[in-house]
């Protein structure tokens, strides 16, 4: 077994374990939480009296119950869910009663919605269970509202039961109402550019279309790239991560399949598949709602009858190889494919009724007749099997070609399942794609040796090039125009290059989860830092990377110094260091603690810099010449949760942060000070709005939230605008102030994962947001 696989293997496994244990975790917590009811009633019995005798638990379900509504399955599928799918990671303080509930993307076991009038539908599959969601979520109490003290001055709001008290400026006491309805914003947010490219762990979704446009996609986005004319269009039809990507014949259609995800009010969204006009970006046709489980994972058009047939592959533990008339929206035929991963299903180009799929130790021959579609298996016969069969193309002459994880070419004869010629050790390891030119070109990418290779008509080498190590194993190739191919790799970079060399990155993107951004004081720029240890600062204007780095630890958070001229960059181990923004140079580097550093905030006038930090503390350092020397202060020591937020006041003198448990405190930094007096900071002028926590936004949150469900926010420098990320994808524009409860605001879907940090260019021109577990980064036009 190779290393790659072996790796491979575990990381799955070790996926799915994690997974299992957020699972329990929640059922245990959803326990912990009823029966804290039960003894509250049970209270409120025994202060009324005797009573008819009752059962103490309030009916606990049969079955595990997550706190968005969804029954948990016995045991797990055993599918690797999509990237986005692992619950965002909080270390939850001992005084948080849960841990985080589902995002957007979390998929609680497999979903099922069945169609009434298909009988078709109603097929079974080996452990595949149903969940039988309601869509309503399990607590039973009313969520608390907000209560408004004239007296006081102040409005204390409820998040999961926990008192949170909001004083306001003085001189909105007597007018404040806490019934008016706010305004939505006046402005609109209009999605500009995305980056980032999803090749770490998806297949063929990279084309050039005739319009010159490169299509590819990240997150819930379908990207339309014209890389001559440097313009991007969006397709923004899917409501979750798109898995799959296929091209129509006619090089206009565009067919794309998604995962199964939840909406925030706990509903599940099915997978599906969408066809759509890559001209006019109207959806065609929507095909396999109910039907599909889990994930669409492979898709293709037919070529030889006009494309008017579609085949899919779904990530139910049966594989179910399902074929399509598209515009008819009706299922020809289905069949359980492989208890195995399925990697690739395709048409053949000649015979309409012939598909061939491959995957985890399989390679078969499907031919649809009447109705049903009947399998052949591949003869490997002399030839080893290989572990995994990882791509299929199809040659001129309509041979099949594999490429398989032992690093062979394999050339099975048309209509039949032999191997004609078999070109062995074609690369050192797996080869992850395999590409037929118009010229009959065949090109091979190779994973861990990188190579591209090309092989004539007889399968004669005519070229072999290396992909530089820092873009990572190839994971499809395309033709581009005339000589050139496009690659995209497992580190989610499109190249653009020729067969003898030369590559230019045209797309790039984060290749681990992305909490960290900054935005420069004056420039359009902005700077990311995630857990893959990558720090790239970005130029909104050309949407190119104006430099990257590579640190030792996972990048957590990051803060422009006022002047711009440098960048502090906050870790998960509680190291931090600065960087010259110009040359990329390390200025100096510091540890605090052990834990995660949340937040990296430099003062207005540059001479401090506050860190917020998971061991409860803030670190407070003087900042002189220019933002190259850093002098320890002191540490604000108080809270009793890790910080999450941290705001300065405009005139540098105080501080405000908020905590995992949902505490609001004041500071004087230069002296480490806690400030108590509610009139020594009520109306204080702050210079930044990224807590989520304040009267100024209270406004911002759900109703019944659990205080989790904003990670960040950020108010527009004029002061009219407040945006927030949510864990549900979503991105809201609100107006500013946001005190009002239940303010309404604009959303904007795109992310298919937690959304991390929301950030305003230095001019409010753009706005910025990351996505976690979907790696993207969005950059928004403020219209």
């Amino acid at each position: 077994m190779e290393v790659t696989d072996r790796i491979a293997s575990l990381e799955q496994r070790v996926q799915m374990q994690e997974d299992e244990l957020q699972l329990l975790k929640s059922a245990l917590a959803d326990v912990v939480r009823r029966l804290n009811i039960s003894e509250e009633q049970q209270a409120m019995q025994n202060r009324k009296g005797p009573t008819k005798a009752r059962p103490l638990m309030p009916t606990l379900p049969l079955r595990p119950v997550v706190n968005n509504g969804t029954v948990l399955p016995k045991k797990t599928s055993g599918s690797l869910p999509s990237p986005s799918g692992a619950r965002k990671d909080t270390s939850s303080p001992a005084n948080k009663s849960t841990v985080k509930r589902a995002g957007s993307t979390e998929r609680v076991g497999p979903m099922r919605r069945e169609s009434p009038g298909d009988p078709k539908s109603s097929r079974t599959r080996t452990g595949s269970t149903s969940s039988n969601c309601s869509g309503k979520k399990t607590s039973e109490s009313k969520p608390k509202d907000p209560v408004f003290s004239a007296e006081e001055g102040y409005v204390k709001m409820f998040l999961r039961g926990r008192p949170v008290t909001m004083y306001m400026p003085k001189d909105q006491v007597e007018s404040y109402n806490l019934e008016a309805k706010a305004d939505l914003p006046a402005k609109k947010l209009k999605l500009d550019w995305v980056y980032g490219y999803r090749g770490r762990d998806c297949r063929s979704n990279l084309y050039l279309l005739p319009t010159g446009e490169t299509v590819y996609f990240i997150a819930s986005v379908v990207v339309l790239y014209n890389v001559e004319e440097q313009l991007q269009r969006h397709y923004t039809g899917h409501n979750d991560d798109v898995k799959c990507l296929a091209v129509h014949p006619d090089k206009i259609t565009i067919a794309t399949g998604q995962v199964a995800g939840t909406s925030p009010d706990g509903k599940q969204l099915c997978p599906h598949v969408r066809v759509w006009d890559s001209v006019s970006l109207n959806t065609l046709h929507v095909l396999g709602m109910g039907f599909f489980d889990r994930a669409v994972t492979c898709i293709a058009f037919s070529k030889s009858n006009g494309g008017s047939n579609l085949c899919a592959v779904d990530d139910s533990n049966d594989h179910v190889l399902s074929v399509w008339d598209w515009q008819k929206e009706e299922r020809l035929a289905e069949v359980k494919c492989s208890n195995e991963a399925v990697f690739a299903a395709d048409f053949h180009p000649t015979d309409t009724n012939i598909i061939v799929t491959c995957g985890k130790s399989h390679l078969y021959f499907w031919t649809l007749e009447s109705g049903s579609l009947v399998k052949k298996q591949g003869l490997f016969e002399k030839q080893e099997k290989p572990k995994f069969v990882l791509c299929v193309t199809f040659s001129e002459n309509g041979d099949t070609i594999t490429g398989d994880s032992s690093g062979n070419i394999l050339v099975w004869g048309k209509g039949t399942n032999r191997i004609s010629c078999a070109i062995q050790g074609a690369h050192e390891g797996g080869i992850f794609a395999l590409c037929m030119l118009r010229n009959g070109t065949l090109v091979s990418g190779g994973g861990k040796d990188r190579k591209l290779v090309s092989w004539d008509g007889n399968y004669q080498k005519i070229q072999e090039v290396e992909i530089p190590e820092s873009y990572g194993p190839v994971r499809t190739v395309a033709e581009s125009k005339g000589e050139c191919v496009l690659i995209g790799t497992t580190r989610n970079y499109v190249l653009q290059g020729t067969l003898y060399g030369e590559f230019n990155p045209i797309t790039q993107g984060h290749t681990d989860e992305l909490w960290g951004l900054a935005v420069h004081p004056s420039k359009p720029q902005f700077l990311t830092c995630g857990h893959d240890k990558h720090i790239t600062l970005w130029d909104s204007s050309s949407h190119h990377p104006v430099w990257s780095k590579t640190i030792e630890d996972a990048a957590q958070s990051a803060g422009f110094h006022s002047s711009g001229a440098v960048v502090a960059i906050g870790t998960q181990t509680g190291r931090w260091l600065v960087l010259d923004t110009e040359t990329k140079d390390l200025v100096t580097v510091h540890t605090d603690g052990s834990e995660q550093l949340s937040v990296m905030r430099y003062s207005p006038d540059g001479h401090f810099l506050a860190i917020g930090s998971h061991d409860n503390y803030i670190y407070i350092y003087g900042v002189s010449d220019n933002g190259r020397k850093y002098s320890r202060v002191g540490k604000c020591s108080g809270h009793s949760s890790f910080i999450t937020h941290l705001d300065w006041s405009v005139d540098s003198q105080y501080l405000m942060s908020n905590s995992g448990d949902y505490e609001i405190l004041y500071w004087i930094p230069s002296a480490c000070k806690q400030v108590v007096s509610v009139e020594a900071t009520r109306d204080i002028e702050w210079a930044s709005c990224t807590c989520t926590l304040g009267f100024q936004v209270f406004g911002l949150w759900p109703e019944g939230s659990d205080g989790t469900d904003i990670n960040g926010v950020c108010r527009s420098h004029e002061k009219k605008l407040l945006v927030t990320g949510d864990d549900f994808g979503k991105v809201h524009l609100f107006s500013y102030p946001c005190s009002q409860f239940r303010a309404p605001s604009h959303i904007y879907g795109g992310h298919s994962s937690h959304v991390t940090n929301v950030n305003f260019l230095h001019d409010d021109s753009y706005l910025i947001s990351t996505g976690g577990k979907d790696m993207s980064i969005m950059q928004w036009r403020v219209v």
